[in-house]
């Protein structure tokens, strides 16, 4: 009986955090997350993106269930910040 109700919890905490990364408008225009799965067809190459925490928290907790890790990191780990500076060259420190 414990272990069902700390599953219902699991997975209602789950729900109600939104699964993982948000979409974030730029400029007008929603930019959606990406993961290793759809990284070709969802990333934009002017956005710069930062990997979810919120991901690879969800990912670490359901990590038993084996599909749960597989949404996240395959489709859901980056998530949208901004824009790229035109002006940064990669690797260059300031």
């Amino acid at each position: 009986m414990k272990h069902s109700l700390l599953a219902l919890a699991l997975v209602s905490c789950l729900a109600l955090t939104a699964c993982g990364a948000d979409d974030k408008t730029i400029d007008g225009i929603t930019y959606g997350t990406y993961g290793i799965v759809n990284k070709d067809e969802m990333r934009n190459l002017n956005i710069q993106y930062e990997i979810s925490g919120w991901s690879i928290f969800w990912s670490i907790v359901f990590c038993e269930t084996v599909i749960v890790p597989i949404y996240f990191i395959g489709w859901d780990l980056y998530q949208p910040v901004g824009k790229k500076d035109p002006k940064w060259v990669p690797g260059q420190v300031k």
